[in-house]
């Protein structure tokens, strides 16, 4: 792993990505953490779960439209296949997760 992977790379592929964009002092990111987590483990290789920091990634976040956190954008193949802003259920991400992993 001593190459970077760029993130064009990274949502390329045919395994869904969700983007979880987030900020340190975000109360409801904190919050949805716990919620990732299950996720994660749930959904285990089939899906990656990547966090990408508004403050520390500025222009790239604006680049890519979020206008609040958390900002949940799901990927894959390339395209963009589910954006939500504001928190949201584990259910409704495993949903998402499920619906676009043999697409």
């Amino acid at each position: 792993m001593s190459k970077k992977t760029s993130f064009k790379d990274l949502i390329n592929g045919d395994q869904p990505v969700l983007v979880d964009f987030t900020a340190t002092w975000c109360g409801p990111c904190k919050a949805m953490a716990p919620v990732l987590n299950k996720v994660k483990s749930k959904i285990g290789s089939s899906a990656k779960i990547i966090k990408i920091d508004i403050d520390k990634n500025q222009r790239f976040a604006h680049s890519m439209g979020v206008q609040g956190v958390p900002t949940f954008v799901l990927f894959k193949n390339g395209s963009e296949k589910w954006r939500k802003v504001g928190m949201t259920s584990e259910h409704q991400l495993l949903s998402v997760l499920e619906q676009h992993k043999g697409s």
